[in-house]
């Protein structure tokens, strides 16, 4: 009897170790997992465009650091909301990263409108230097209000203008045609400084818009035209420059709690490291740009003298002083002033 007993036993505690050794093993596959996180942007997922460059850099970079640890999942084309809508999911946790256009976020917190005042900075070396600088580091810190954190900034390009009227050369030239414009302030008030008509229209709306012919054009980068085939609704194109426009890479502060010490500087890290690569990458490709959009049927014109455009618009700085906040609209140009000499 003992000895049936103690074979009896021996079986049991095999059994026990087998169920012990599946739940670890189950317990260990489990926890392999990558945890998938959430990253929206309105623009299409296409090889040209900064918004998705910067966000497959930055997915990239993210797993490899985290060495799986963290998938990023992309959603292109506005799949998670406009860029009003992505800020507020940010701020409720319900996405976790977004790259956002500077201006619906200026909508939000007043001082990222100093971005987006025209003809602020005069190259993208001088703007580059002034965002990845203290000034840049103070604007992005106001985020925090929102409850969300500011990872860093990438580059969206300078922003010229495009219509189906005729060349812009002059502010004159802008007379009489209808602008979209992103619904804020400054941008509704460029276009008014120079004498067009500014529609305020959501970013889902401008090609269908164009194409019904609602509004006669807008303004945009060159990466962005030819990402979403702005060349197929506008004739023309004229290179202002009058704009530089900054692309917020984000995270929800939710997310941002759940992160590690050593992970938040790693998302930290790949977050510089994806807006200096997007940058680098977006050389090359607006001057295949050109060649493409030219090759299309555009026809493209350099604007030569910017000196009238400059003060037609200068009077704004002081019209948004206040809201951005004065010390912040010093900060930056008084940084753009250093990083230009």
């Amino acid at each position: 009897m003992k000895t049936k007993g103690a074979f009896i036993s021996s079986w049991v505690a095999v059994l026990f170790l087998v169920l012990g050794i599946s739940v670890l093993f189950s317990y260990t596959e489990s926890a392999a997992q990558p945890i998938e996180l959430k990253l929206g942007f309105v623009t299409a997922a296409s090889a040209g465009d900064p918004y998705f460059i910067t966000s497959k850099k930055f997915g990239e970079l993210v797993e490899g650091y985290t060495k799986g640890k963290y998938k990023v999942k992309l959603f292109p084309s506005g799949q998670l909301g406009n860029e009003s809508e992505m800020i507020k999911n940010l701020t409720m946790g319900s996405m976790d990263l977004g790259v956002i256009t500077n201006a619906p976020t200026g909508a939000f917190v007043k001082s990222f409108m100093v971005f987006d005042l025209p003809f602020i900075f005069p190259n993208e070396q001088v703007a580059h230097k002034v965002l990845d600088g203290e000034a840049g580091k103070m604007v992005l810190a106001k985020l925090d209000k929102l409850q969300i954190v500011g990872l860093a900034i990438s580059e969206g390009g300078f922003r010229h203008m495009i219509n189906n009227v005729r060349p812009v050369n002059t502010p004159e030239d802008t007379k009489g045609i209808k602008f979209r414009v992103m619904t804020t302030p400054i941008y509704i008030a460029l276009f008014q400084s120079l004498g067009s008509n500014a529609v305020p229209l959501p970013w889902g709306e401008v090609f269908t818009a164009m194409q019904q012919k609602v509004v006669d054009g807008l303004e945009i980068p060159l990466s962005v035209i030819y990402a979403n085939k702005f060349y197929e609704v506008a004739k023309y194109l004229s290179l202002t420059n009058h704009t530089y426009s900054p692309l917020i890479l984000m995270c929800s502060e939710q997310r941002w709690k759940k992160f590690s010490s050593e992970e938040k500087e790693i998302f930290k890290r790949s977050a510089h490291e994806a807006t200096v690569y997007e940058r680098n990458e977006a050389k090359g490709i607006n001057e295949d740009i050109l060649k493409k959009l030219k090759a299309a049927g555009m026809v493209i014109n350099e604007v030569s003298n910017k000196k009238p455009f400059q003060d037609a618009v200068r009077p704004m700085y002081k019209q948004f002083e206040e809201e951005i906040g004065k010390d912040v609209l010093q900060a930056v140009l008084n940084a753009s002033d250093v990083a230009s000499k």
